[in-house]
């Protein structure tokens, strides 16, 4: 369906993530990966959503020369926000193990923005979903860190994979939002474009 709207217009992925290139794929979309590296830093004086909003831009920004005027550039990025300080993306596994410790047992928020770009302009949209953990043991934690590597996700999990069965007593929102793209919003603003 959406393809037919975008018969006269290039989508471009600039993203690495295979649960996003799959969301897309799934919906019935035609696209190019684009992937283009970007220093992630933002300032300190951002907090919650402000920062995947300025992330989503600034992964945007290396593309501002080449973009042509049939070309739509989707850039995203996700946070895990808990306790007033985001959780990035592990760089080892003591890292990832002291990031899920830091969420057992406790309700944090999952925050993904998407920039929208086009030659002409920049549609940001994002969504928030709670998400509630069990108490986790340290051999659960141990044990998903050996096995599935979560060194790619933020906050050191992601909802589909074990983590996600075992772990997750309940989210509030959208379950493609934890996965690292609000799909339902996403095709709210395609549609608009």
């Amino acid at each position: 369906m959406l393809n037919q709207l975008f018969q006269n217009r290039h989508l471009i992925l600039a993203s690495g993530s295979p649960r996003r290139k799959s969301i897309l794929k799934d919906l019935g979309l035609e696209f190019e990966i684009r992937i283009k590296e970007v220093d992630e830093s933002y300032p300190t004086s951002l907090k919650g959503k402000e920062i995947s909003e300025y992330l989503a831009k600034l992964k945007a920004s290396p593309f501002a020369e080449e973009l042509q005027k049939n070309e739509i550039l989707i850039t995203a990025d996700t946070i895990v926000w808990l306790e007033g300080q985001a959780l990035g993306k592990p760089k080892n596994k003591e890292e990832a193990s002291q990031m899920l410790r830091s969420l057992s047992n406790k309700t944090h928020e999952v925050i993904s923005s998407i920039a929208l770009t086009t030659t002409h302009q920049q549609i940001i949209i994002s969504d928030n979903t709670k998400v509630t953990f069990k108490k986790l043991s340290d051999k659960e934690i141990n044990y998903y860190i050996d096995h599935f590597k979560p060194f790619d996700k933020a906050g050191a999990y992601g909802i589909q994979e074990w983590m996600g069965y075992i772990g997750i007593q309940r989210i509030e929102g959208s379950y493609f939002n934890v996965v690292g793209l609000p799909v339902q919003k996403l095709y709210e603003a395609l549609h608009e474009l």
